[in-house]
């Protein structure tokens, strides 16, 4: 099959297109740059959830290997919140989502930054604690170091049930992935034509029951 070359002047139009077409995203306030399939966003933007919207849609785009994420996050000053406003409200965002172990997450707030702490015991439960607070008024950034603590399952069995997932996938070509395990740490390789792709297996891995850790080497095409 021969490999489609995506050029850096077309995936830089198709990002910007990409920026425009999200409704989460304020497009007119965002430089998108491409430097071998490498895309660096910058500028500025009054939440942290605009700047995940537009890096979540850049790696949507066909050709992207990677995003380097260099948006500045400045609150309009109606909408500034103390670190113990913003503390209290994360507390809260926690305990009242239903996925979350609230008791076992620590938070920290400083300038603006939360730093989520502890252990669960499905990756989805460090999903949805980053969530809860990513989208908050007032913050400028999140340090997500929550660790998963799955129950323990082995290699082999972690190995077949990930490859199972993958080849029911209709978005997957499971021939160009390889899975490895190692003490419960998923390391994926291979190739695929897109970060969606990419992302995809990587939720896979996560999903089997006995992964702690996953470590995603798959190259996206170019």
């Amino acid at each position: 099959m021969t490999e489609t070359i995506f050029m850096d002047e077309d995936i830089q139009r198709e990002v910007l297109d990409e920026l425009l077409w999200d409704p989460a995203v304020e497009a007119s306030e965002i430089g998108v740059t491409v430097d071998a399939g490498v895309v660096t966003l910058t500028g500025t933007v009054e939440t942290y959830s605009m700047s995940s919207a537009a890096e979540a849609a850049a790696h949507r785009v066909r050709g992207v290997k990677a995003v380097a994420n260099n948006i500045q996050v400045t609150p309009p000053s109606d909408r500034t919140r103390t670190d113990t406003d913003i503390a209290k409200a994360a507390a809260n965002a926690l305990e009242w989502n239903a996925r979350v172990p609230h008791q076992q997450i620590k938070t920290t707030v400083r300038d603006g930054w939360v730093t989520l702490e502890g252990h669960v015991r499905w990756h989805y439960q460090k999903v949805a604690a980053y969530k809860s607070v990513r989208d908050l008024m007032g913050v400028r950034g999140v340090s997500d170091l929550i660790t998963v603590a799955a129950p323990s399952a082995s290699a082999e069995e972690i190995k077949s049930k990930i490859e199972d997932s993958l080849t029911r996938s209709a978005l997957l070509d499971v021939e160009r992935i390889q899975v490895d395990v190692r003490d419960g740490k998923v390391i994926l390789k291979g190739s695929v034509d897109s970060w969606v792709e990419r992302d995809k297996a990587e939720k896979t891995a996560w999903a089997a029951p006995g992964v702690t850790d996953v470590e995603n080497q798959i190259a996206v095409s170019s």
